[in-house]
């Protein structure tokens, strides 16, 4: 049974792996990511993620390998904390209370039971970095107070901020000024770059620091992508830098590696380039890694490299820069115009990813599980330039059908719009091009909507436009004297009275297609196309349309822009009950008669639930984000909740998943993001030490399963467990094994 009291509002992915440079562990097993209010751990072989560090309040701005234990990890957040993890146990060992936000953290070898922290002091744009001493205490909280000055005036990124020379001397560049505090001597040499900005193509504004781990050397990337190599800085007077140029835009990040031999370097180009030696000549490339590279880290051994990138990914490289691995989040397109929708056959959430694709996304796992080309073009980076977009996407008929709409528009009289029909290939596991639809309407696609009743034949799409008409479209034979094939065609167009059409979906049973014209909602027979009735409340136009489903199947839902919810009676055609909010995401729940409805206010965005049948709300919940919130979906439960409460059943057959202004990906749940990981991800850990040999995948979960009686009972309820008749597993499988070589069945 799940307490009432348990049910909250948590943070399911969705959060930048990209905010921070990565972190690898000392043997380069693990690599670390700072992600919302987590860090997460993930396995550099596997690509799982195989704990979640939870405990901060906010953001997490940092993280750092503890120098005196390895395998220990410092964090800081903007919650004023910094903790100190045990990474393999994914246990939190105890909490420094410093008290201020806190941007960065670093961690020296020679540093004696300190750390820096990047802070803030009374103006909000002027940043310090100082030293804080991390006292020693059994109790697990700790208020570390005593902070001593380093430097002032000084960028808020760790980027711009690094340590040099086995921690001799710490280098922090902002605009055009370069400063390089001296630990030993205590002094702080300051240098300068003349502001070009106004030559054209012209910028020498500092953007990203490295130091020599070993050497007197600061390597600074800028703006107008050239690098500088600093040295003799320990005079004011006599020091020299020479100029590295290959990027023709800023350089994002720069890494030293372990040794000092070669310096890293990335942009917008997406090109990782090797400056080995240190010289113009002496430089390799990995190219096409497909966004803008925006930290580079190294791992301690120095076999490893890790870009993290724009579109919210990080690759593994390897010292011979071979990508190795890749771990893709949730990837952030500046629009998301699909909305959220649930691919009915790998339950993955589908939405707009990087330009001109749909990307299916793993909520189970929070990775990204593939692309789907749709535009199929070259995307070209310039920012004048109007891209073609993906505006409307639908899956229909138990996902083997899936349309979408893309347009490009230069000028007002200028609308390019094209619809594509994708089927599911079963052999290539991917969906394939069917139809492709110039100009399917004359203005802009609103709306698409596919009939998913069980007993339809034919499959059936509608398509609405502020051209004032609707569009059903149907699959038709398409065969010719070379193959069979079918296609699709438009079998019907309706309008009602020159309005727009905005929204459009079928009842539950397929025999009724709702279509909205602006404020009237007209109701269409879907066998004859006949119109059979039209309501009109005058409140509004039309935001959301949507027809109840099992008991509830009688009614239809509207929200208006004018912050109307109404409930029509089909069987009486009239007026149910109406109520005053202003709904900005409405969506069904497939698996029983709850509707969630999220409406906006000032004072951020609550959730309602309820039935068709009755006005009054099964359960409201205020302010489950302070932003808004654009996009909401349900996703079918694989195994159904046991929630006692009547106010929290309706969480019991499906999960609701909401998507805010700032593509933050929240959901109601009972677990934390570590209870979620599954057991399969957390079995990694124990599994290392196993030696990976022929007997290992028959013996190695048995050994395991008499280690950890709790995995053991996780796995039981994961694994499909064979039909075995003797008392030790791992004997009964290999038996079964054996057996099978022979060509005898033991039983």
């Amino acid at each position: 049974m799940v307490e009432v009291e348990s049910l909250r509002v948590v943070r399911c992915g969705g959060s930048e792996l990209n905010f921070r440079r990565a972190v690898f562990s000392a043997d380069s097993k693990y690599v670390f990511c700072v992600s919302g209010d987590f860090i997460k751990v993930y396995s550099t072989a596997t690509e799982e993620c195989v704990h979640i560090l939870q405990g901060h309040r906010n953001l997490v701005t940092g993280i750092q390998l503890n120098p005196k234990n390895h395998l220990q990890l410092y964090s800081c957040s903007f919650d004023g904390m910094i903790k100190l993890w045990d990474y393999i146990d994914g246990i939190l060992i105890k909490t420094f209370i410093v008290g201020c936000k806190l941007h960065a953290l670093f961690t020296l070898a020679c540093a004696e039971d300190s750390v820096f922290v990047i802070i803030n002091k009374e103006k909000p744009d002027v940043f310090q970095l100082v030293s804080v001493k991390l006292p020693k205490s059994s109790s697990q909280e700790i208020e570390a107070k005593e902070l001593s000055f380093v430097l002032d005036y000084i960028n808020q990124s760790p980027k711009c901020i690094a340590f040099g020379n086995e921690g001799e001397y710490v280098a922090a560049v902002r605009d055009f000024y370069l400063s390089v505090y001296f630990f030993k001597k205590k002094t702080t040499s300051r240098f300068t770059l003349s502001s070009s900005r106004n030559k054209k193509h012209a910028k020498n504004n500092f953007t990203c620091v490295a130091c020599h781990p070993k050497e007197n050397c600061i390597a600074t990337g800028h703006g107008d992508g050239k690098i500088r190599l600093w040295r003799n800085f320990d005079d004011e007077k006599k020091y020299t830098y020479t100029c590295l140029h290959w990027h023709h835009d800023l350089v994002m990040d720069l890494a030293f590696s372990v040794t000092g031999s070669s310096l890293l370097s990335g942009g917008r180009e997406s090109v990782l380039v090797e400056w080995r030696e240190a010289a113009e000549k002496n430089k390799e490339f990995l190219p096409r890694l497909g966004a803008t590279i925006e930290h580079i880290s190294v791992s301690p051994a120095g076999d490893l490299f890790c870009t993290s990138h724009s579109d919210n990914k990080m690759i593994i490289i390897h010292r011979n820069l071979e990508a190795s691995a890749v771990i893709q989040g949730l990837v952030k397109d500046r629009n998301i115009f699909t909305g959220l929708m649930i691919d009915p056959r790998t339950k993955a959430l589908v939405l707009n990813g990087k330009p001109g694709h749909l990307q299916f996304y793993s909520l189970q796992s929070d990775k990204q599980l593939y692309n789907l080309d749709i535009t199929q073009q070259e995307y070209i980076n310039d920012y004048g330039l109007i891209q073609i977009e993906l505006t409307k996407a639908a899956f229909g008929c138990y996902g083997n059908w899936l349309a979408t709409v893309e347009q490009r528009q230069e000028k007002e009289t200028e609308l390019e719009l094209q619809m594509k029909l994708w089927t599911y290939n079963k052999k290539t596991q991917g969906f394939v091009l069917n139809t492709k639809v110039n100009m399917p309407h004359e203005d802009h696609i609103t709306a698409l909507c596919f009939c998913n009743a069980e007993k339809s034949e034919n499959p059936t799409l509608v398509t609405t436009s502020k051209d004032g008409h609707f569009k059903v479209w149907i699959l038709t034979d398409d065969s010719d004297i070379y193959k069979k094939a079918v296609g699709w065609t438009c079998d019907f167009v309706g309008s009602y009275h020159k309005y727009q059409a905005t929204n459009c979906c079928f009842s539950e049973d397929g025999s009724l297609l709702a279509v909205s014209f602006e404020e009237i909602v007209t109701i269409w027979d879907s066998e004859t196309w006949e119109l059979k009735c039209t309501f009109c409340q005058r409140a509004g136009k039309i935001r959301h349309l949507c027809f109840g489903r099992l008991t509830c199947s009688k009614y239809l839902l509207g929200a208006t822009e004018n912050g109307i919810l109404c409930c029509w009676n089909l069987l009486s055609c009239a007026l149910e009950w109406s109520a005053k909010l202003n709904v900005r995401v409405m969506e069904p729940d497939p698996n029983s008669e709850n509707i969630a409805a999220i409406s906006q206010s000032s004072m951020g965005s609550d959730l309602f639930v309820f039935r068709p049948s009755e006005p009054r709300p099964l359960y409201i919940q205020k302010n489950i984000s302070r932003e808004e919130v654009q996009w909401g979906v349900f996703v079918p439960r694989d195994v159904p909740e046991s929630f006692t409460s009547e106010a929290y059943q309706w969480l019991n057959r499906s999960q609701f998943y909401f998507l805010t202004k700032s593509q933050s990906l929240l959901t109601f749940s009972t677990q934390s993001p570590e209870e979620k990981l599954t057991p399969t991800s957390k079995q990694l850990l124990a599994e290392e030490t196993l030696p990976t040999t022929p007997f290992y995948f028959i013996l190695g979960k048995h050994r395991q399963q008499q280690q950890d009686d709790k995995l053991n009972e996780a796995l039981k309820n994961e694994l499909v467990q064979l039909p075995l008749t003797e008392n030790i597993p791992a004997i009964s499988e290999l038996l079964l094994c054996l057996s099978l070589d022979v060509g005898y069945l033991f039983w």
